[in-house]
């Protein structure tokens, strides 16, 4: 049996590309996933997938960072199907394949690279966070009320008025009246 592997890392992503090489390389059965790749526990079908293979299988995915973004877990996983009698091949990067004697080496060094793509995309992220808050952006959820709605409800509330009334009065939930009270302790 040929499989065939694809991630992407979130639901906005899209598998078209990954799924279409797959297929025209001859797979039979394609899982996917959208998880991210920094480790294989969080990845439930991917898990499945290597549990399932049997010997002869042939397991195909478009590159290593598809596969594992640490240079220990792909490696693990080589040995993985390596020990299930099956193979791991790599539609973009012909030199990760289990036939290789070489192959776990060449996976690591691999590995590491996209481990250090990793870290650098998770680096930028946090700097520009840093920089977009330095400028005062916010982050999260916008606010339902405003400071001063805030105020006239923690008004409307000293003055005894019921929540339900006051959520009523500003188009928003019971729970968030509360949770203004509560802030106001």
């Amino acid at each position: 049996m040929i499989y065939g592997y694809a991630r992407v890392s979130t639901k906005k992503q899209d598998l078209a590309y990954q799924l279409d090489r797959l297929r025209k390389a001859g797979c039979e059965r394609i899982i996917h996933e959208k998880k991210s790749g920094k480790d294989t526990k969080g990845r439930p079908e991917f898990l499945r997938l290597l549990a399932g293979l049997e010997p002869g299988d042939v397991l195909l995915s478009t590159e290593s960072d598809r596969v594992a973004r640490d240079p220990l877990d792909l490696v693990l996983i080589l040995r993985e199907v390596e020990s299930a009698g099956a193979q791991l091949r790599l539609l973009d990067e012909p030199y990760i394949d289990t036939a290789f004697d070489f192959a776990d080496v060449i996976a690591y060094f691999r590995g590491w690279v996209g481990r250090m793509q990793r870290l650098r995309i998770l680096a930028n992220t946090a700097n520009g966070r840093a920089m977009a808050k330095a400028r005062g952006v916010k982050f999260g959820r916008k606010p339902k009320l405003s400071e001063r709605q805030r105020a006239q409800v923690m008004d409307r509330k000293a003055r005894g008025e019921p929540c339900a009334r006051i959520a009523q009065a500003f188009s928003v939930s019971e729970s968030t009246i509360s949770r203004v009270r509560g802030a106001e302790r």
